[in-house]
Parts: C-alpha cells; sequence; structure tokens
C-alpha cells in the first residue's frame, strides 16, 4: 500500500527556507463598498460588497468621472467605517480636507494618514518600508494585523527620475518607456507583497481616447502591465446629468453619470456597465443603475408603461419607473438574493453554478435556444 505523503514536515521546512511565504487559500474576508449598489454586484456579485482587501484595484477614466469621488471618497469613508486605516497617497495635490470631509471622511490621523508624493519610486519605497515594518510587526499574530487600504490618487500623475531630470534640464523629451514599467513594477510587488495579509491597495488612473477603429474603447495610460497584475480594473466615462430629483429631464446639468464598466474582475462576470448618478448637491445616489440591471436580468419586465416584479412568493408587484426607488429596491434585492440561494440550479458532474449572474445566463441562454427551437 502506497504510503501517504507527510506534508506537515514538508510545510515546515519550506515556510523557514522562503521568508514570507504564505501557505494555502486566502480568499479575501473584507469588503468595502463602493457606495452604490449595482456597481458592487458588478464587481463581485454581490450588492453589499465593493472591492476587498489584499487585492488591488483600479479606478481608470477622463477626468471629472468620478474616480476620485469614489476611490477617495466612498471608499474611504465605508473602509473607515469598517474600522479600516487608510493610507492616502495624493500626487495630484487636489484632496483638500475641506472636499474630503463633505463626503463624510475623517481626516483626523488617528484615522487617515494623507501623504503628498510625486515620484513613482517615492511611493514604491513608502508602500515597500510600510509592508516590511507591517509584516514584522504582526508576524506573530496575523489574524488579528489591523486592516490598512492604501489609496494611490493617481498613478496618471506620478513622475519619474526621468521626467524630472529633463525638466530641470529643459529637456522635455519624455521618460522612454520607464513610467510604464515602473508602474507595472509598483502594482506587481503590492500584489506580492499584501497576499494574505489585511492589507488592500485601490488606484485611481487616466484615459486616452482610442484611436483603433476595431477597438473603441479609452485606453488606460500607463501600459498594459500594470493591469494584468490587478484583481479589479474599471473604467469610467463622465456624462451629463440633466434630471432633477424626482427624476424628469431639465435642461440644466447638475451633476454626471459616471458610466462605469467592470473591465476586470476575478469575483464576477466581466464587461458588465452601469451608469452611477452623481448630483453635486447630494453626492452618489446609492440605487442608481438598479432598475437597468434588473431590466437586463430580466426581473423587472416592462407592462405598458410600467415595470412588473414577480417576487418569490408569487406576488406581483407593478410600478412606474421612477416609483422604483429606495424601500422597494431594497426589497427586490433582498428578494433577489433570496432566490440565487434557493431556486434550484442546473448542474453537472463536475461543478455547479454557484453565482446567481451565471444562473440567469443560463437560464437566458436556455429561453434563446428555446424559442429558436420552436
Amino acid at each position: 500500500m502506497t504510503k501517504p505523503f507527510d506534508v506537515t514536515k514538508f510545510r515546515k521546512s519550506i515556510t523557514k527556507s522562503i521568508s514570507g511565504l504564505g501557505i494555502g487559500f486566502n480568499d479575501p474576508t473584507d469588503w468595502i463598498s463602493t457606495g452604490n449598489y449595482a456597481l458592487n454586484y458588478l464587481i463581485s456579485g454581490d450588492f453589499n460588497k465593493g472591492v476587498p482587501l489584499g487585492k488591488v484595484t483600479v479606478l481608470a477614466g477622463e477626468s471629472g468621472s468620478g474616480k476620485s469621488f469614489v476611490a477617495s471618497g466612498n471608499l474611504v469613508r465605508n473602509a473607515q467605517k469598517q474600522g479600516i486605516y487608510v493610507i492616502l497617497i495624493d500626487s495630484e495635490n487636489a484632496l483638500d480636507q475641506s472636499w474630503l470631509e463633505a463626503l463624510g471622511v475623517d481626516t483626523d490621523e488617528k484615522k487617515l494618514l494623507r501623504l503628498s508624493l510625486s515620484m513613482v519610486d517615492d511611493v514604491a519605497r513608502t508602500v515597500s518600508d510600510f509592508m516590511k515594518s507591517y509584516k514584522d510587526e504582526h508576524a506573530d499574530d496575523k489574524e488579528n494585523a489591523p486592516k490598512v487600504l492604501i489609496v494611490i490618487d493617481s498613478l496618471g500623475m506620478l513622475l519619474t527620475p526621468t521626467d524630472v531630470d529633463q525638466f530641470e534640464k529643459g529637456e522635455m523629451k519624455g521618460d522612454l518607456g520607464r513610467k510604464p514599467k515602473a508602474l507595472t513594477a509598483l502594482v506587481r510587488n503590492c500584489v506580492n507583497m499584501f497576499g494574505s495579509w489585511n492589507v488592500g491597495l485601490i488606484a485611481t488612473n487616466h484615459t486616452y481616447a482610442s484611436q483603433d477603429m476595431f477597438n473603441p474603447d479609452d485606453k488606460i495610460s500607463g501600459g498594459q502591465g500594470f493591469i494584468y497584475a490587478s484583481s479589479i480594473v474599471i473604467a469610467m466615462k463622465k456624462l451629463k446629468l440633466k434630471e432633477d430629483e424626482k427624476g424628469n429631464k431639465i435642461t440644466d446639468v447638475r451633476g454626471i453619470r459616471a458610466a462605469c464598466k467592470v473591465m476586470k474582475t476575478r469575483f464576477s462576470k466581466p464587461f458588465e456597465s452601469v451608469q452611477v448618478k452623481i448630483p453635486w448637491d447630494t453626492g452618489m445616489d446609492p440605487y442608481s443603475g438598479l432598475v437597468d440591471l434588473f431590466e437586463k436580468k430580466g426581473i423587472l419586465v416592462q407592462t405598458g408603461n410600467r415595470l412588473k416584479y414577480v417576487d418569490s412568493a408569487g406576488k406581483e408587484h407593478i410600478e412606474f419607473r421612477k416609483a422604483w426607488v429606495g424601500d422597494k429596491l431594497m426589497m427586490l434585492m433582498k428578494d433577489f438574493d433570496k432566490l440565487s440561494t434557493t431556486t434550484t440550479e442546473p448542474k453537472d458532474k463536475n461543478n455547479g453554478w454557484h453565482d446567481s449572474w451565471k444562473y440567469w445566463t443560463y437560464m437566458e441562454l436556455t429561453t434563446t435556444l428555446s424559442t429558436r427551437k420552436n
């Protein structure tokens, strides 16, 4: 009879020989809400979970698309509510204390440390030094180590030593491709350093218009290297919000509609998009985008000039589109979660369909095939 492999001895030997080695799985346990239920769902597959600790998340978009509002505002505020300490690296020198406090961010140094850094090398050194001291201090009690969120706003404004040297000499030749390599190295090392620790990174970056007629999506600056290393990449585009508080069309611009497209995620279906409304006077609407999301899923169905929903108990709810707000959408979200866990989902001999988006995709596919057959 074959002797079973003794993993205990191997585990001890390899742990001693390689410092900083992580063993076993390290699935995220702490999630921070983006402040919008629909965007949370597209990222994580859960209405209340946004971005996780232990991973790298990038929000990329044009100027004024709401990147800083989400990253340095909503995510920082919600992280603080969960007892997560925030290190905010401001490379644009644009995050004013009054603006952050208006978004509900606690700027006390006991909860937030703001650093003004302009060099990508300085950011890398700062993060590296922090993680080294963090690991040394909490090596014996890893599970109870304090939770930390690092926010870099933004990667696009970081300079390289070549940029600075050329500027001082009055030469503007460019950094000859050094910055994309530096950003890739920064994100790749962060992914490896964070690993199984209670530390996460959220970074914003700039985009530019695509010149490819076959791929018209905006391109993220800084090369593709750091995108491969990131766990979540969200592209954001700025649109005008011309609606009043009741959803009526008006001529004045009251804010922006941030068109968010999840380009990459390891936790849900990628390439899904949602438009998040951010009025200037009230801030982000946490329910915006949900009606469109539920319509795409076939949960809200057009009936005349109203939308109909049949809950898990078989009861019909018919309301005008503008009436699907607040408590009604909260009821629908709770019922949606209930349906996704109680419905018997198709399975094969190897795997089951565990995520709700997979179930609805399956239902859409089977419906299409049935229609074609008939």
